[in-house]
């Protein structure tokens, strides 16, 4: 067997592009697959999320990777192999971070501590379900450890009685319901409105948004099991608290109205399963409140209390902040006090494939993305321009037909159109909801402090080269 030079993962890590050589590692091995890149068959664009790293988390992805003719291509790039003393640093007991979970070292991270990360774009409308391992993560605070065999749901009923159910509980005394729901950050595309004035938030690009078939108790179920009537007179309140914690021990905290909580079209659910496993930790195991429809804030992860209440959650995250403002509201002048927290989002859209500044080669053009809306609301029209906005064609739509009112994913959708060399394009798209809601055309007239709701016409520009 022939012998090869031995290099650290940092080495691997210098070499992330075409011009600085691209290398990957697969086991102990390390690939210069440079070469290659331009032959892979899912584009280049794909084999390049794994440059510098491992392959296993992007192969895992795709069934085919398993297949032995696939290592026996991949042999052929073999330059060197992982140092012997290559392991991972110890965690820092004193970090209150340290038993967070492991995760997919694809994901575009926005925040380490907390972790925040999104997707990348080019993987994002691969596939109608979200993968769990690139779904869109925020947290705000440490991943509490659960153990399952000791966890319990309270819930606070009518008269001071209290509801406390174990896990095995609530999968046995309640139907399971599946839905499949969107959840998107109300930060999506902030980096778009950070670019008019500064904005305060995670720099989220196009990839806060993600889909899943979830799995779990109707909230509806346990709320009228322990004792709630369909309707209250007046205004009320379902709150949800968190087991994650801040230092003094106030928990995270998310309300929706009465109403959406018992509504049985609004299928709001307890969620303990996600894309048919359970939830990853990450993801609010071992339950998870999910609330189709609504800003992905009220969907609260590791749910460990739910209450009625005539008030909204007394939360921070319900009260200060995932409110919308004027532009012309700074800093100095903010009342957080005079707008509603933000429940259902307004219509959005956005360009997942080809990627911003990419070179294209002449002939077709497949441009593809997503579109939703909040609400229920179904994707009717998604409109595609390749001038920035001066002539249109329309999309074709991918996805199942909802109900009415109850079309919680999202749609996928694509166009395949001519292009010529020595072009440059400027590619919009705009999304039209049932109710005829449409995206603004540009980001500053929605500019607001805490950059949410951004969902102006989202654009690319790309150049088109033999």
């Amino acid at each position: 067997a022939p012998s090869y030079p031995e290099y650290t993962r940092e080495e691997v890590g210098r070499h992330r592009s075409p011009e600085e050589r691209v290398w990957v590692t697969h086991g102990t091995d390390v690939f210069d697959v440079t070469d290659f890149v331009e032959l892979h068959p899912g584009g280049p664009d794909k084999i390049l999320l794994a440059a510098g790293g491992a392959l296993e988390p992007f192969w895992a992805l795709y069934a085919v990777h398993g297949e032995p003719h696939v290592l026996e291509l991949l042999q052929q790039y073999k330059v060197g192999e992982l140092s012997p003393d290559e392991a991972p640093a110890a965690p820092d007991a004193q970090d209150p971070f340290a038993g967070d979970p492991p995760r997919h070292p694809g994901l575009r991270v926005n925040s380490q501590k907390p972790f925040n990360a999104e997707p990348p774009a080019e993987l994002l409308a691969e596939r109608f379900l979200t993968p769990n391992e690139l779904f869109f993560t925020r947290n705000h605070l440490p991943v509490p450890a659960v153990e399952p065999s000791s966890y319990r749901l309270r819930v606070d009923g009518p008269g001071g009685g209290t509801l406390s159910l174990s896990l095995a509980e609530l999968r046995s005394r309640f139907p399971k319901h599946e839905v499949t729901a969107t959840l998107q950050c109300a930060g999506n595309r902030r980096s778009e409105m950070s670019r008019v004035r500064p904005v305060k938030g995670l720099p989220w690009d196009i990839g806060a948004i993600s889909t899943a078939r979830w799995g779990g108790a109707r909230l509806r179920d346990v709320l009228l099991h322990a004792g709630f009537p369909e309707e209250l007179q007046g205004e009320w309140h379902v709150c949800f608290e968190g087991l994650d914690a801040d230092p003094g021990g106030a928990p995270y905290g998310a309300s929706i109205p009465y109403g959406r909580a018992l509504s049985p079209a609004a299928d709001v659910l307890l969620a303990y399963e996600m894309n048919g496993t359970e939830l990853p930790r990450d993801h609010g195991f071992p339950v998870r409140v999910v609330v189709p429809g609504v800003v992905g804030a009220r969907s609260v992860k590791w749910l460990r209390r739910v209450a009625v209440s005539p008030d909204e959650s007394p939360s921070h995250w319900q009260q200060n902040d995932f409110k919308g403002f004027s532009p012309c509201v700074d800093w100095d002048t903010v009342d957080y006090r005079t707008a509603p927290a933000i429940q259902e989002l307004p219509v959005q859209s956005a360009v997942t494939q080809p990627r911003p500044g990419a070179a294209v080669p002449p002939g077709e053009l497949t441009v593809k993305g997503y579109a939703w809306s909040g609400g229920g609301r179904e994707v009717v029209r998604v409109d595609v321009s390749l001038d920035g906005g001066r002539t249109w064609k329309v999309a074709r739509l991918m996805g199942d037909k909802a109900p009415p009112g109850r079309a919680w994913a999202w749609a996928l959708w694509e166009l395949t159109v001519p292009v010529e060399a020595g072009t440059e394009l400027e590619i919009v798209c705009k999304a039209v909801d049932s109710s005829y809601n449409v995206q603004p055309d540009s980001v500053a007239p929605i500019w607001n402090l805490r950059g949410v709701l951004s969902t102006a016409w989202h654009r690319v520009r790309v150049s088109v080269q033999d």
